[in-house]
């Protein structure tokens, strides 16, 4: 999966001008967090169209943080939802041992 985000943001850096052309052009222009919602759902779902879609409504920098704030969202959220700490939680998720 790692391997998917790394080609996808390697194609942002292409596709960022074109992406602030077409938001300048008067088309609607969506916020980071928005894209980084639809590029990670259609990560998960292997939807590489929907990916570069989303991929291409925000620069490359904003993309990746966007991603970030929702990875540390979800693992907070999933932590609560069962009971542990978000560092179990996540080594779980990694398949990693327990530290």
């Amino acid at each position: 999966m790692f391997d998917r985000i790394r080609t996808s943001v390697g194609r942002l850096v292409n596709k960022s001008s074109s992406a602030r052309a077409a938001a300048a052009g008067g088309k609607r222009t969506h916020n980071l967090f928005e894209a980084a919602a639809a590029y990670v759902s259609a990560c998960a779902e292997d939807d590489q169209d929907r990916m570069d879609e989303a991929a291409a409504w925000v620069s490359p920098e904003a993309l990746s943080f966007g991603v970030t704030e929702l990875a540390c969202r979800a693992l907070i959220a999933l932590a609560r939802e069962r009971d542990d700490s978000p560092r179990a939680v996540a080594r779980t998720l990694l398949g990693l041992p327990a530290a």
